[in-house]
């Protein structure tokens, strides 16, 4: 990491150039401004402005109507978007540059804009805090890594995709050496940005890859999660590659995910630990997971927001499609890992590679919470092929997650009826845009025999 005053010293002996000034979109991209460093440090590091517009658009960031937050009739005016000076870090893979994450705040009041996805983790971070408990967490982050550029395969209407491997490269040894020249510079630069990686492995498709970076406090994770995902499309960029974290990019292909790991910790020791459970499960462990099961599809637009995040999930995938929790099974919603030791915790594997970090944990914590707060019992694990049983579904589709976080009561109480108004809103224009469009399945299916 870098202090201000670190960064001042590489500023005036010409070592850091540009700052990147960043904040967090409502789809978990890094969108700001890039600052001359003598101008950031001579006063720009207090607080810059962009178009409230950034938090509210699409993919393609349009200006959708019906927010209540801004709108052509309101103008679109600015936010303030307020460094965090704590979060100054260089960015090795570009040259002179270092990166400072913000705080997004209200133009007039200063307050923090409430559907921010940095304000509504941070709420649920404190809530737990206000109870005694840190909130640590881990992200896996899965993409895929393509032989050609974007530019390449955009131009080309994004067909006849190839993989920068030809089979399965699940741990395979040989096969990554060959992605080595793509995936040591993502290890290495990210690591000489602080964050701290732990590894790269191949994952169980063709061309897919993993990246996971160590545990840490839940804000701290969400930001080395955002701060990867745009390093792996940069650095793949500059080799000539593109890499997707779309779930799912073919459907003869696995999908991708992005697994979260979480615990509590009370004064610096694991809170979900109890050595005298069969499992080592705590009282507070089992009403947490509790309520992360119980209110799993009110949160599950944050961990799949898109309509393509729902072809992920599919049984025999090892993605799961079942709202249940099993001792280390790799295809339950819910998996316990660590059981019997201080490194006991709960993996959600429902979110998928398209997940803002942000959001998705600002929704489990909320659970999670509730589960607490409500004296939630856990029931048995589930065991056995957990495609199959009778237990609660997982929303499948966009619509029936839009309907789920539309009439939580659980997170209206936990995040505010605002941020739950604009999300529900966020995934009616995905729906909207989707719904408007005549994709290549239907004419080829239809052109003929309808």
């Amino acid at each position: 990491m870098l202090t201000f005053e670190h960064l001042k010293t590489q500023v005036s002996e010409g070592a850091v150039d540009t700052v990147l000034v960043c904040m967090v979109d409502m789809q978990g991209r890094l969108m700001g401004k890039r600052f001359h460093a003598g101008h950031f440090v001579a006063g720009a590091w207090e607080e810059t402005h962009c178009c409230n517009y950034l938090l509210a658009t699409d993919l393609e960031m349009g200006t959708p109507d019906g927010y209540a937050s801004t709108s052509w009739e309101r103008g679109y005016g600015d936010y303030v978007m307020k460094p965090d000076l704590d979060t100054l870090r260089p960015v090795p893979w570009l040259e002179g540059t270092v990166m400072v994450m913000c705080d997004v705040l209200d133009h007039h009041t200063h307050d923090e804009v409430p559907h921010s996805p940095r304000a509504i983790l941070k709420k649920q971070v404190n809530r737990l805090k206000a109870m005694g408990y840190d909130a640590m967490t881990a992200t896996e982050l899965e993409f895929f890594l393509f032989e050609k550029s974007f530019d390449q395969i955009r131009k080309e209407g994004f067909r006849d995709l190839e993989p920068i491997s030809g089979y399965n490269e699940d741990y395979h040894i040989l096969q990554t050496t060959k992605e080595e020249h793509v995936m040591r510079p993502i290890r290495n630069n990210l690591w000489n940005a602080g964050i701290p990686v732990e590894n790269t492995k191949g994952e169980a498709e063709t061309g897919q890859e993993e990246l996971n970076i160590k545990y840490a406090q839940a804000m701290d994770t969400a930001e080395y999660h955002s701060i990867a995902k745009n390093a792996v499309k940069e650095i793949a960029w500059q080799h000539g590659h593109a890499a997707t974290f779309l779930p799912k990019w073919h459907h003869d292909k696995v999908g991708s995910s992005s697994h979260v790991h979480q615990s509590l910790w009370a004064d610096g020791k694991p809170a979900f630990y109890d050595a005298s459970d069969e499992l080592g499960m705590s009282a507070l462990m089992k009403s947490y997971m509790a309520g992360l099961l119980k209110y799993a599809g009110d949160y599950t637009y944050f961990m799949a927001p898109y309509i393509n995040s729902y072809k992920r999930f599919m049984k025999g995938t090892f993605a799961p499609t079942r709202i249940i929790w099993s001792v280390d099974n790799r295809t339950a919603g819910f998996r316990l890992c660590g059981d019997g030791t201080k490194a006991v915790r709960v993996e959600c594997r429902i979110p998928g590679s398209d997940m803002n970090p942000y959001l998705a944990m600002a929704g489990m914590l909320a659970a999670g919470i509730s589960g607490i707060e409500e004296g939630l019992e856990l029931q048995p694990p589930t065991k056995g092929d957990v495609y199959q049983g009778e237990t609660g579904m997982i929303p499948g589709n966009l619509r029936a997650a839009r309907d789920a976080l539309h009439g939580s009561a659980m997170l209206r109480a936990s995040m505010g009826d605002e941020v739950v108004d604009h999300y529900t809103r966020a995934a009616e224009v995905e729906i909207e845009e989707f719904e408007r469009v005549v994709t290549d399945w239907e004419v080829a299916r239809g052109f003929e025999r309808a």
